[in-house]
């Protein structure tokens, strides 16, 4: 009987494709570590560059007062599932915790009077003016105002993309003032004219098309609508990095901290990474080649890489200027605070404050409560809006500390001086353009337009997805898998 030749696997011929794949992620944020965990896992050679001495980006830490405690990111919203998700693959024995309380109010109303944030409500769009919870921060007046609103014949509705110009027309400068911009200033850093109604607000603009009020569309969103929900790890994000960092290892994926990516450039069909080491790896190397490029950085570093990569007027503009923001985390003894007696977030009214809000974090999570002690609190106090940089520029930490003090005692209604500081420390961040900034969101898609035709690569990052983590960690692993896709089933395009 003769014998059989038997074909090769084609299963075997994939994983050996991938095996000789190299990738280059140039970015170790979060953003970064997705993609990069995104084509380790299926066998890819991955190489990350770091430029800064740590991994994380925006998520990290600090010990201060003899607590570990988040900076930056601390928590994700729970919509579609994909951090959960990503953490349960990852980090299997994580703690997932939602927050015991997580209310809103709005501080600096006249006379120093706070409330909290009415329940029916849109980014601070009442749906019922005339509500007493609505009525209490904007007055008899703000609330005639607003039920003009109702009034008014429907005639451009639904036409105008600026929220804070949509408020203005509808319902009148005191709900724009003391409801809405209290929100989108201290959330997003955007002043409300700058804001999308089609992005922050999906549904709104066909809802009052229908409704031909402005109340009535908020009102009719809401029905049905999933509450905002947002879950944290037990120990802190921090613990996310550590784990990625982690199974990348596992994969013998390379990672290069304090090492700068200078320039990108294909030829004879791959990419090569130039670098420059700006920290203390002396393992790194001068230069990197692959077949496939990620580049995970902030918007500038991207666009300079990017544009003289691919010669592409996409990315001959700068990158709008972002938000100058400083938080100080404050870590202050104050028993009057156990009963977190204006909840979790307090946003401030624009102009009444330095602060623009504050997070009461330990009666948003359990764990940290658990771990500070009765009558030890931490607050992330926020400073800087888009019309004034944070007043905490040029401080010393310790001063940034005292003036965060005095303004968490004007947003929290507790006195807290000085001597009520067991530690403080302040973060400086540029808060990125989120995708509900108007043109951001076609911005976003002409860049990707144009990385898109680019074979083998890709690019991820806040700039493009927006700037939630569930958002962020999305889109990498969607950009990731499409890269993969390509390079592991031939669909790159001819060289």
């Amino acid at each position: 009987m003769d014998a059989v030749t038997i074909p090769a696997e084609p299963l075997q011929e994939l994983v050996d494709h991938a095996r000789q794949t190299r990738v280059v992620v140039i970015g170790g944020g979060i953003a970064g570590l997705v993609a990069a965990w995104e084509c380790a896992k299926v066998g890819m050679a991955v190489t990350v560059v770091e430029a800064s001495d740590r991994l994380g980006g925006t998520i990290g830490s600090a010990r201060i007062a003899g607590l570990d405690l988040e900076t930056g990111v601390t928590c994700w919203s729970t919509r579609g599932g994909t951090v959960r998700g990503l953490v349960d693959e990852v980090l299997q024995d994580a703690a997932i915790v939602s927050p015991r309380d997580d209310s809103e109010w709005i501080a600096g109303l006249p006379k120093g009077a706070a409330a909290p944030l009415p329940a029916e409500q849109v980014l601070g769009i009442p749906a019922n003016p005339w509500d007493e919870s609505v009525r209490g921060i904007i007055g008899w007046g703000g609330t005639w105002r607003a039920y003009v609103d109702r009034l008014r014949p429907p005639l451009t509705i639904g036409a105008q993309r600026s929220l804070g110009r949509l408020v203005h027309s509808r319902m009148g400068d005191t709900v724009l003032d003391r409801l809405v911009a209290p929100l989108t200033i201290d959330r997003f850093g955007l002043d409300p004219v700058d804001v999308d109604v089609e992005v922050a607000a999906p549904g709104l603009s066909n809802a009052l098309t229908r409704t031909g009020w402005l109340g009535g569309a908020v009102a009719e969103v809401r029905v049905g609508a999933p509450g905002s929900s947002i879950e944290g790890l037990d120990g802190g994000m921090p613990q996310l990095i550590a784990a990625l960092g982690g199974r990348l290892a596992e994969r013998e994926v390379a990672i290069h901290t304090g090492t700068l990516a200078t320039g990108l450039i294909r030829r004879g069909g791959r990419w090569t990474v130039e670098l420059a080491t700006i920290g203390s790896d002396e393992d790194a190397p001068e230069a990197l080649h692959a077949d496939a490029v990620i580049v995970a950085t902030d918007e500038a570093a991207a666009r300079t890489l990017l544009g003289a990569a691919l010669g592409t007027p996409a990315f001959a503009d700068e990158a709008p200027a972002g938000i100058a923001r400083d938080v100080v985390t404050l870590v202050v003894d104050a028993p009057e605070l156990d009963a977190a007696p204006r909840g979790v977030h307090v946003h401030a009214v624009p102009g009444a404050t330095r602060a623009t809000g504050l997070v009461h974090e330990t009666a948003r999570w359990e764990w940290l409560a658990r771990e500070a002690g009765p009558g030890r609190h931490v607050l992330r106090v926020a400073f800087g809006s888009p019309a004034t940089p944070p007043a905490t520029q040029g401080l010393s930490d310790a001063d940034a500390g005292v003036l965060a003090a005095a303004e968490a005692s004007v947003l929290l209604g507790v006195s807290l001086d000085e001597t009520r500081i067991a530690g403080a420390r302040r973060d400086e961040y540029t808060l990125v353009p989120p995708v509900s900034m108007l043109g951001q969101r076609e911005r976003a898609a002409a860049a990707r337009d144009a990385i898109g035709r680019a074979p083998g690569l890709a690019a991820v990052g806040a700039w493009l997805s927006g700037s939630g983590l569930a958002q962020v960690v999305a889109d990498a692993q969607e950009e990731a898998d499409r890269l993969r896709h390509k390079a592991l089933w031939g669909a790159a395009a001819a060289e």
